[in-house]
């Protein structure tokens, strides 16, 4: 009897997770882990930070050595996945080529939300999502030059504090009343306002983009209303989409990402799905969810490997998230969707360090904690454990 061959789709972290996963759940036949990126699956996050910043390397922030995978007979390939056969259970290729499956993984990621704008297409206009974004984007930098971030949320804010570091100009124009308008409270928008503004970036709210104009290259970007502002450069960072395309395709049930049980199933019983692309109901939170999360990544990734391993495992962990920017680490414990109240622990206008609590019906769903560890770990134990909290207790939190 020939081994069995599970092809994993993607590798991102999910798809580096699941690989690595499917050998400790004790899967011994072929893992083929196919990426459209040559480059070993390496770490995001830092792309926006320091990789954008050149404080490491490429090489530096691989997930895993080359000589896990080789030890691990996890085979790596450099391709384009075209179609999903399932009837055959193959793939296609853009090679030509047709790769059998027996389990098949789908950790597509998602891609950057493109700006519609005209002369969104020209020279100098960038997105950041892989490492080959970043180089593009660090050999049109220098200092003194004019960047121009589209969108204020996380990558946005994030991209600004590096670029300010390399010593550029840098204005941030954000859509919506204020940044991070949909997922944090006005306390912690004005928080990241004031700690922007402090470092010299120009952030404009309310600021709709009428048009990017230049030569060949974009030198500006003019506003709904007809201001414009010199641009040597333009990074958008506007969110992502799933890609879904593949899964679309090939008849398997999609909503916002491809849809998964909480075993990390597929509408198909031999193909799982993780990532930011998958979505899946989440009991706690009463809707279905699609996280865009590197930790959810993870354990999603781990999920799947025991199912495709024959082992009942659950999505269970508590959604969390992390941004750093400048010399501040936000950690975010929970989603906060349907707060009704908020509590703060420190003095956002004034302080470097505070956490924002989250209430719903008197219990705690979420936290912003900034340079407060402390805080997200409790944070993070009463809301997984669903224990009463007292609001006083949560003011003095920081001060203990």
């Amino acid at each position: 009897m020939s081994l069995q061959r599970a092809l994993i789709v993607g590798s991102g972290h999910a798809g580096a997770q699941l690989a690595a996963s499917l050998r400790q759940e004790g899967w011994t036949g072929e893992i083929v882990l196919i990426g459209e990126e040559s480059a070993l699956p390496y770490q995001r996050p830092p792309l926006s930070k320091a990789y954008l910043a050149g404080k490491t390397t490429l090489d530096e922030l691989a997930i895993r050595s080359a000589e896990f995978y080789a030890k691990q007979r996890i085979q790596p390939l450099h391709a384009t996945v075209e179609a999903i056969d399932r009837s055959a259970g193959h793939l296609a290729l853009s090679t030509g080529d047709a790769l059998p499956y027996d389990k098949l993984a789908l950790c597509t990621g998602a891609r950057p939300r493109r700006l519609s704008a005209p002369g969104a297409d020209l020279a100098g206009v960038y997105y950041l999502r892989t490492a080959a974004d970043v180089e593009m984007i660090r050999e049109a930098t220098s200092a003194g030059h004019r960047a121009v971030i589209v969108g204020g949320g996380y990558i946005g804010l994030e991209t600004a504090a590096s670029l300010r570091a390399l010593g550029l100009e840098v204005t941030v124009l954000e859509a919506t009343e204020r940044v991070l308008q949909r997922v944090t409270a006005p306390q912690v928008s004005a928080f990241f306002d004031r700690i922007h503004r402090e470092n010299g970036v120009n952030i404009r709210t309310g600021a709709l983009v009428a048009a990017l104009s230049g030569d060949s290259r974009v030198r500006e970007v003019v506003l709904v209303g007809g201001q414009s502002i010199p641009a040597d450069l333009v990074i958008v960072g506007i969110g992502v989409e799933p890609n879904t395309e593949l899964a679309a395709a090939a008849g398997l049930v999609v909503d916002n990402g491809v849809v998964i049980d909480d075993q990390t199933r597929t509408s198909d019983a031999d193909i799982v799905a993780a990532g930011d692309c998958a979505s899946h109901n989440m009991a706690r939170y009463g809707r279905r969810i699609r996280l865009e999360s590197v930790p959810s990544a993870g354990e999603q990734a781990k999920v799947a490997a025991a199912t495709v391993c024959g082992k009942p495992k659950k999505i269970a962990a508590l959604p969390w998230f992390w941004s750093d920017q400048y010399n501040l680490k936000l950690q975010i414990a929970g989603l906060n969707t349907g707060y009704d109240e908020v509590v703060l622990s420190g003095d956002p206008t004034r302080d470097r360090d505070f956490t924002c609590f989250y209430l719903r019906a008197g219990e705690l769903i979420a936290a912003d904690c900034i340079n407060r560890p402390r805080d997200f770990m409790f944070s993070k134990r009463v809301i997984t454990q669903q224990l009463p909290i007292d609001r006083a207790e949560l003011v003095l939190s920081g001060s203990a």
